[in-house]
C-alpha cells in the first residue's frame, strides 16, 4: 500500500473530529463595496443655467437674432447708456456713464459723458467711436431694432478723447433714452468680413461688461462666461456662469440633481409642468420677452397689394390654433397679443382688436371681400382671370413654433380654397435678405410668421415696425421694416408720436384701428420663457419687464446645501 493510501484514513478521521468540535468556522472574506465621490467639489462661484438653444446669431440689435441667450450675453457683455429699472423705466447706467442729458432744444442735442476708465477688455476705450458705429449700422441695416430713432440723428461729435459725445437730432426725440443700448466694439467689428451681417454672428470678440466669453461651443451646446478681470467696476460675485443646452426633461432632471442651478426655457405646457413639479426647492416664474409672434401679410404683389384680399385672408384664418401651436399652451399662451403696437407685458397695454376677424373667422365676409376683389370660387379654388390664388408662406427654419404655425396657416387656407406653399430659411437670411429682395412674380413672400420687436420706446417701436422712410432718390416712401408695411396716410401720426408732438395714447387711437383695418399684421402672442431657480441661489429674480433675469447676474450668489 502506498504512503498516500495509508495517510488517507487518518486525514478523514481528523476531518470528522474537526466537524464535531465547537471551533468557529474560518472568517468570511468579503469584497468591500466601492465608495464614490463627486468628480469635483461643488464650486459656489459657478452657476449652470439650463437653456433650450445656443444656436443662431448673437446680435441683440437684429430681429433675426432675438433669443434668451442673445439677451443674456448682451446684458452681461455689452455696455449700455441706460438700463431698465425694476419698474421698466430707463435708468442711467452709472457703471458706464457719468451723465446723459438734453443740453439743447434747438437743435435737439443730447450730451453723453462716459466714465474715463470705461474700456473694452482689450483695453480699447469705450468712446464716441462706438456710438457712431452703432448709429451708422442701425439706421440702415434691414431688420434692425429701433431703427427709427437712429434715423433721427443728424450728427455725432466728440470731445475729450471721445469720452464726451454730443448727439444732435434732426427733430425733438423724447425716446432718446432707448438709444445706445448694447454698444458694440467698433474698433473690432468695423473691419469684420461681411460687415454688419456677420457682426456677433458666432461670438463676442471682446467684452465691456462684468463677464466675458471663455468658450462658445455650439456642438456641445455650452457657453462658458467668466468674470471679466478687466472690468473697471465692482467685480461680479460669481466666477463663472455656464449656459448649457438641454430639453425640458433633461433640464428638470439636472435641476433636481443640483447639476444646474437655474433654467430659462421657452417651455410648452408639458415643460412648464416638469419644472413646477420639482417642488418647493425650485421657484418657477414666467418671464416675458421683448418680441411678439405675428403673422405678417406683406402688401406686395398682384394679390396682397389689395387691402380687400388681405382682409379676406385674415377672415379665413382661425387664430386660436395658431396661438395654441406656437405657445404649446405654455406661459406665452397667457400673453395673447390683442394690440398692434404695445405687447401685453408693456406698461399701458390695452387690447384694441376689433370684433370679428381675427378674433373669429368669418367665411361669409371673406367670400364677399374676395368676390369684390375680382375672385371667383371655381372647383373649390379661388381664382381670378384664370389664375388660382396661390401664396408663399415663410418662417425662420430654426424656430420650430413658427414653422409649425406656418404649416397650420397653409392647412387652414387649403380648406378654404387658397393654395400655398411653405418655405423656410435661417432667420437671418429670411429677415435681412429674402424679405428685402426685389419682388418677383413667382417667389414673392406673401405671408411671414416672424417675431416683431416690442421693447424699448413704444413710439420708436411703432415707427420701426409700421413706419415709412423717405428714399434718397425722391421716389415714394419705403417701408422701414422688411416685413413691408408703410402707409403714408398714418405716417404723419407716427412721426408726431416719435417726436413728441402728440402723445402715444392719441397716436394709438389713430394708428391701431388703421393697422387692423389694413390687415398687414395679425399679432398672436408675446413670447415668454420659464425661469426656474433652485433655493441655493440668492439674488435671482425675473428681472425688469422684458429684460429677463440677467441684469442682476453680477449680484447672484450660490450657497450649496
Amino acid at each position: 500500500m502506498g504512503r498516500t493510501a495509508r495517510l488517507l484514513p487518518a486525514l478523514l478521521g481528523l476531518v470528522a473530529l474537526a466537524g464535531c468540535t465547537n471551533a468557529p468556522p474560518p472568517p468570511l472574506v468579503t469584497t468591500p463595496v466601492a465608495s464614490t465621490t463627486p468628480s469635483r467639489r461643488v464650486n459656489p462661484g459657478e452657476v449652470v443655467v439650463g437653456v433650450d438653444s445656443v444656436t443662431g446669431g448673437l446680435n441683440p440689435h437684429k430681429v433675426s437674432d432675438q433669443s434668451a441667450v442673445t439677451t443674456a450675453l448682451a446684458t452681461l457683455l455689452l455696455p449700455s447708456v441706460f438700463r431698465p429699472a425694476p419698474d421698466g423705466t430707463a435708468r442711467l447706467d452709472t457703471t458706464l456713464m457719468v451723465s446723459a442729458e438734453v443740453t439743447s432744444a434747438d437743435p435737439y442735442t443730447v450730451t453723453y459723458q462716459i466714465r474715463p476708465e470705461a474700456s473694452w477688455a482689450d483695453n480699447a476705450p469705450i468712446a464716441a467711436e462706438d456710438f457712431v458705429y452703432l448709429r451708422d449700422q442701425l439706421r440702415s441695416a434691414p431688420g434692425a431694432i429701433g431703427a427709427a430713432g437712429y434715423q433721427l440723428i443728424s450728427n455725432i461729435a466728440a470731445r475729450e478723447a471721445g469720452k464726451i459725445v454730443e448727439v444732435t437730432f434732426a427733430k425733438p426725440y423724447p425716446g432718446w433714452r432707448s438709444l445706445f443700448t448694447g454698444l458694440v466694439p467698433a474698433h473690432l467689428l468695423k473691419d469684420v468680413p461681411g460687415g454688419w451681417a456677420n457682426a456677433l454672428k458666432d461670438g463676442y470678440p471682446t467684452s465691456g461688461g462684468p463677464f466675458a466669453v471663455k468658450t462658445l461651443d455650439r456642438d456641445r451646446g455650452e457657453i462658458v462666461l467668466e468674470r471679466n478681470d478687466r472690468y473697471w467696476e465692482r467685480p461680479a460675485a460669481l466666477d463663472r456662469i455656464i449656459l448649457r443646452r438641454g430639453d425640458p426633461a433633461a433640464v428638470a432632471d439636472a435641476l433636481r440633481a443640483g447639476h444646474e442651478q437655474l433654467a430659462l426655457l421657452q417651455a410648452d405646457a408639458a415643460g412648464a409642468t416638469m419644472l413646477t413639479a420639482l417642488g418647493t426647492g425650485v421657484s418657477v416664474h414666467a418671464v416675458a420677452r421683448s418680441t411678439v409672434a405675428a403673422l405678417i401679410l406683406r402688401p406686395l404683389g398682384p394679390d396682397l397689394a389689395a387691402e380687400g384680399v388681405r382682409r379676406a385672408l385674415v377672415a379665413l384664418l382661425d387664430r386660436e390654433p395658431l396661438i395654441a401651436i406656437g405657445t404649446g399652451n405654455g406661459p406665452a399662451s397667457r400673453l395673447r397679443a390683442d394690440a398692434e403696437v404695445l405687447a401685453p407685458a408693456v406698461p399701458g397695454y390695452t387690447p384694441t382688436v376689433p370684433a370679428g376677424p381675427p378674433v373669429k373667422p368669418n367665411r361669409d365676409l371673406a367670400a364677399q371681400l374676395l368676390t369684390e376683389s375680382g375672385y371667383a370660387k371655381v372647383s373649390g379654388a379661388w381664382t381670378r382671370a384664370g389664375r388660382a390664388l396661390t401664396l408663399v408662406i415663410a418662417a425662420p427654419a430654426e424656430r420650430q413654433p413658427y414653422v409649425a404655425m406656418a404649416y397650420e396657416v397653409q392647412r387652414q387656407l387649403a380648406v378654404e380654397g387658397v393654395a400655398s406653399k411653405v418655405i423656410t430659411a435661417p432667420a437671418d437670411v429670411l429677415i435681412t435678405s429674402q424679405l428685402t429682395a426685389a419682388p418677383s412674380t413667382e417667389e414673392t413672400i406673401n405671408l411671414v410668421l416672424a417675431p416683431q420687436p416690442a421693447g424699448g420706446d413704444p413710439a420708436t417701436a411703432m415707427a420701426t415696425n409700421f413706419g415709412c422712410v423717405n428714399r434718397s432718390d425722391g421716389s415714394a416712401p419705403a417701408p422701414l421694416s422688411p416685413t413691408g408695411s408703410c402707409d403714408p396716410a398714418i405716417q404723419p401720426t407716427i412721426d408726431a408720436a416719435l417726436t413728441g408732438a402728440v402723445s402715444l395714447a392719441d397716436a394709438l387711437s389713430t394708428v391701431e384701428p388703421a393697422l387692423w383695418r389694413q390687415a398687414v399684421s395679425v399679432p398672436l402672442y408675446q413670447e415668454a420663457d420659464t425661469l426656474a431657480v433652485r433655493a441655493e441661489m440668492s439674488g435671482v429674480t425675473p428681472g425688469p419687464p422684458l429684460a429677463g433675469p440677467f441684469p442682476g447676474a453680477p449680484e447672484w450668489r450660490r450657497t450649496p446645501n
